[in-house]
């Protein structure tokens, strides 16, 4: 197994975010940093901040997308559930 490195590990504060309220700060970034009324090093922290927060909610779709379950019926018409193939 490989050590993450610091362009993809999340840190903790982003972590402990529910998929809505990092898609909310991700969108309050974006929205300071085209009104372009932040400074240089500002703007590179608020994008680092907004590619970990990305990423934070890219695993969590990934991780919802894998636990739904596509429901059938089987051959005794009784209804099954197996897991959606997601690409």
């Amino acid at each position: 197994m490989s050590t993450p490195t610091p362009s993809t590990t999340i840190p903790d504060d982003i972590a402990k975010l529910s998929f809505e309220e990092a898609l909310g700060q991700l969108e309050s970034l974006v929205r300071q940093l085209e009104q372009g009324q932040v400074g240089l090093d500002d703007a590179i922290a608020s994008y680092e901040r907004g590619a970990a927060l990305k990423r934070h909610c890219a695993d969590k779709l990934r991780a919802a997308e894998e636990r739904i379950e596509k429901i059938t019926l089987n051959a005794d018409g009784r209804p099954t559930a197996t897991p959606t193939e997601i690409e």
